[in-house]
């Protein structure tokens, strides 16, 4: 499908709006993005912006696609082809600035919203917030000044369910504040889905350094920040501490479970990076050296994992990431590790993570 201002007043009555574009009655009823059937298979996506020209930028998916005027309207519109099962993040570019959807109740952030195509699956127990929604924040806070790491940061600890075994959220604050992490978990533990848990919102400040295969952050975790944990008087059980993980932080968390499996034995890994080697990020492609990279070659030293549970997910649509991660995927469960495999309906995002995040924490606790 293809529209111009010449295809008549209502050419986007096939995308559910009436009207003509540009009018009050239009915009009044604007709803988007929406989704049809496209020709070949997966789906064509209506995205509009009202007043000056704009760019959608997606998160990892695609390249920025360019609105077009509807005639001499305030009407931009972008019909964008979508393959089957897709949850992405988008933005609109516009005026020097990036903007959520205004069209679109589902946000992710101040800036951001989630566009999803009617195949892919649901996320339950993750409420439909907009952009300007203020996300609840945990009331205990811990003012954790690393000596190992430097600087201070502020770690915020939840009790779900009166607190359990501790669930380490790597890049916490994106947890935080883009995807109301603390709801979902409420929610999934009050429907009997996952066991009482205690989260522990820890965030990066520097992502490259601190996810990288180096001991240095999981020193000062379990030296540090665990203790400080234990003393805040949320109830947890350490014996049983779930590292969660996306991207760098997922290859952090497999990292981890090696190297100190005295402390982490259940890992929950969304994408994780295992195309890092050092120096890969600064490379023109950092995921064009060896298949696995630095945690495939360790995974060959064959490590006895029998005691390690690890879910691990990735974006169904992350070709790229898809052979570093099905390797690591392999090697593990040669060294004799429980693992669960999943892909979800997203490229490499947050908003695809989200239900993986919820369902493996929940496993790995099993």
């Amino acid at each position: 499908m293809r529209l111009s201002a010449t295809d008549g007043e209502n050419a986007f009555v096939a995308f559910g709006l009436p009207g003509t574009p540009g009018t009050d009655e239009f915009w009044a009823a604007a709803g988007t993005p929406a989704s049809v059937p496209a020709d070949g298979g997966g789906w064509t996506t209506l995205f509009l912006w009202r007043g000056s020209p704009a760019t959608i930028g997606f998160e990892s998916w695609s390249e920025p696609v360019p609105l077009r005027r509807w005639g001499d309207t305030d009407c931009w519109y972008a019909e964008v082809r979508m393959p089957a099962r897709l949850r992405v993040t988008y933005q609109f570019l516009a005026d020097d600035a990036a903007h959520a959807d205004p069209f679109n109740p589902v946000g992710a952030g101040g800036d951001r919203s989630i566009a999803t195509t009617p195949d892919a699956p649901a996320q339950p127990h993750w409420p439909v917030l907009g952009a300007d929604a203020v996300l609840p924040l945990p009331h205990h806070r811990i003012r954790w000044n690393s000596a190992r790491l430097g600087g201070r940061r502020t770690v915020r600890v939840h009790p779900v369910g009166g607190g359990g075994p501790v669930v380490l959220l790597l890049d916490g604050d994106d947890w935080l504040h883009l995807h109301p992490a603390m709801t979902a978990f409420d929610s999934a533990v009050a429907s009997g889905e996952m066991p009482p848990v205690t989260l522990v919102f820890l965030p990066s400040k520097d992502r490259e350094a601190e996810f990288g295969c180096g001991p240095g952050l999981w020193e000062a975790v379990r030296d540090e920040l665990l203790p400080l944990v234990a003393e805040s008087g949320a109830a947890a059980d350490p014996d049983r501490l779930v590292v969660a993980g996306q991207s760098l932080g997922g290859l952090s968390a497999l990292y981890a479970a090696l190297e100190f499996p005295d402390l982490i034995s259940r890992v929950a890994c969304q994408s994780g990076s295992f195309w890092w080697t050092p120096g890969a990020m600064d490379l023109p492609d950092p995921m064009g050296g060896p298949v696995g990279g630095t945690m495939a070659a360790r995974l060959r030293e064959r490590p006895d994992l029998s005691g390690l549970r690890v879910a691990f997910d990735v974006g169904e649509h992350e070709t790229r990431m898809l052979p570093h991660c099905e390797l690591a995927e392999t090697l593990v469960r040669q060294s004799g590790a429980t693992v669960r495999v999943s892909r979800s309906a997203a490229g490499h995002d947050r908003a695809g993570w989200r239900h993986a995040l919820l369902r493996d924490v929940a496993w790995t606790l099993g």
